[in-house]
């Protein structure tokens, strides 16, 4: 699995001009899944997530995390994530895992957010064509792979 987590002050995600969800200071992860991705990788990914110390603290200082802070969270599905640009200009997503394979790790790992953080996570809408608008807040940008976890 892979992530880019940015730390927002407010994200949205709009199908055919109808917003399906929005959050407000917290973090929007943007989850892709590879066909070698297991629950195993859900719990880890889940765990740095809600526990990356990336929210100011009292003195402004990224020390806090989302769980700290009580945000919120607003996960999208993106298998571009996993595109391959070794060859030519145009991506390959072979590596992007199936639906079939693909969205119940998605599932998991929203029902999972949901649970440690006790809270519901709002998400898009999987393999829905989504815009999604955001402001990041720092900026703050990190990108995680679960199979670097080294």
């Amino acid at each position: 699995m892979r992530v880019v987590i940015q730390r927002v002050s407010k994200a949205k995600v709009t199908i055919e001009d109808n917003t399906v969800a929005a959050i407000r200071n917290g973090l929007l992860v943007l989850l892709g899944i590879v066909s070698e991705d297991t629950q195993e990788d859900v719990n880890w990914l889940v765990n740095k997530i809600v526990n990356l110390r990336i929210f100011p603290d009292a003195k402004g200082i990224m020390n806090e995390s989302l769980m700290a802070t009580h945000g919120e969270m607003l996960v999208v599905s993106q298998f571009t994530l996993h595109a391959s640009t070794k060859k030519g200009n145009r991506p390959s997503y072979i590596k992007a895992a199936k639906p079939e394979i693909a969205i119940p790790l998605y599932e998991a790992f929203i029902k999972s957010s949901e649970t440690i953080l006790d809270k519901t996570v709002q998400t898009g809408q999987f393999g829905a064509d989504m815009k999604v608008e955001l402001v990041n807040d720092g900026p703050v940008t990190i990108i995680i792979d679960s199979k670097d976890r080294a």
